[in-house]
């Protein structure tokens, strides 16, 4: 009874070891996770167009030239 309950645990692990990493899937992806990591990537590409536009607005005012000329006469 010992020699075969023994003998069952060994050949369970040394089976179900090869199955784990069978099953790990290293390198590959699921449509799934591809298209929730597309997702997310594009909710950040979306968030940085309205950063960019404020960016160059900001800099616009800071180095271009003064529209208003305001003439004071005395």
């Amino acid at each position: 009874m010992k020699n075969t309950l023994r003998n069952t645990l060994i050949a369970l692990i040394a089976f179900s070891s090869s199955a784990y990493a069978a099953g790990s899937g290293a390198g590959e992806g699921s449509l799934l996770l591809s298209l929730f990591i597309g997702f997310f990537a594009l909710i950040v590409v979306f968030q940085q167009v309205p950063a960019v536009i404020l960016f160059v607005g900001i800099v616009k005012g800071l180095v271009g030239k003064d529209s208003k000329n305001v003439e004071t006469s005395n």
